[in-house]
């Protein structure tokens, strides 16, 4: 490469320099500097380099400038994102279940470029392998992106749903069929995504793990069901989900001992209907979607809590009960 087009490209080697090989605990002397342009290919002058330092100031770099010992030292100062900002998106991504392990390193290696190289390996440092499990639809992360497209277009999709066998291999729903559906949102919960979807053909309201959804394709068609979710709750509609397979939304009323008040606000919120019932009990009114992971979720509390209407959701409830019997009768 010429040395006038090497001249050029010098504000960038440098910029790019102090962005990945400096920060406070690892600064750079303009000895330190010089060396590593003229590696680079870049022949310079210390008082040149002064400028240019100057000049990124002016474009809006923050480069520290301090005296230690008898030398002169420059460090990035404020980054777009702070070490500890990092960290959290680091931690994040490792932890997301519907992150496969192969794009979750993928994408920490680009988190690492927001840092210095010292303070990248404190990031590395920073991830625990907590042995969780992780999604292997690798697909899923542009899934994502394609659902997105569809929401912000006002389009429809279509997919691909699966499900697992007993030999953890792959088992396509309705015989490998397309799902056709007018996508609205998506929503995190239980560490996964779902996207909630109106279904013409029922005129309700369903969801999908997307994690299970393959072959993603937006399509052409405007989405239909927009007066539906102009009258939908969505945080309601979240707290009320037990679950990836949910029900019809029913509002049911359960009765619980005071103690167990924080249990029941802290899955569906502070705002859910409660009447004292007593000095020891209270009554509380929630909307759910029937389902039995809801049932199974009041019976794993034990006996301070109690459903006890509506009556459909009561006998469904009691059938569970002698179900769970026989099934566990010697």
């Amino acid at each position: 490469m010429p040395k006038s087009a090497n001249q050029k490209m010098k504000l960038l080697y440098l910029a790019d320099m102090l962005r990945r090989e400096s920060d406070e605990e690892n600064p750079l002397t303009v000895k330190d500097i010089t060396a590593r342009l003229e590696a680079a290919g870049i022949p310079v002058e210390r008082k040149t380099v002064y400028d240019d330092i100057s000049t990124l100031e002016q474009y809006g770099m923050d480069i520290i400038k301090e005296r230690r010992g008898r030398e002169t030292v420059y460090w990035l100062g404020a980054r777009a994102f702070e070490l500890s900002e990092v960290k959290l998106l680091v931690d994040s991504v490792q932890a997301s279940r519907f992150i496969t392990e192969k794009k979750s390193r993928e994408l920490i290696t680009k988190l690492e470029g927001l840092t210095s190289r010292a303070q990248a390996k404190q990031l590395r440092r920073q991830v625990v392998l907590t042995g969780r499990v992780k999604a292997d639809n690798e697909s899923i992360y542009y899934g994502v992106d394609a659902i997105h497209q569809a929401i912000n277009g006002d389009r429809q999709v279509r997919f691909r749903y699966f499900s697992w066998d007993r030999n953890g291999r792959r088992h396509a729903r309705r015989n490998g069929e397309w799902y056709v559906v007018s996508p609205w949102a998506l929503m995190w919960m239980d560490e996964n995504y779902y996207l909630v979807t109106y279904a013409a053909a029922t005129d309700d309201i369903r969801h999908y793990r997307v994690d299970k959804m393959t072959a993603i394709e937006v399509l052409d068609e405007p989405r239909l069901g927009g007066q539906r979710f102009k009258e939908f709750d969505m945080a309601r509609y979240a707290r009320g989900l037990f679950g990836m397979f949910g029900g019809e939304m029913v509002r049911v009323t359960i009765e619980a001992r005071n103690d167990m008040a924080n249990v029941l606000i802290d899955r569906f919120g502070r705002d859910i209907w409660i009447d004292p019932i007593d000095k020891e009990r209270f009554s509380a009114k929630v909307e759910v979607a029937m389902s039995d992971q809801f049932l199974c979720w009041i019976i794993a509390l034990g006996e301070d809590v109690r459903l006890v209407g509506p009556q459909s959701a009561v006998a469904r409830m009691q059938e569970i009960m002698r179900r769970l019997q026989r099934q566990y009768e010697e």
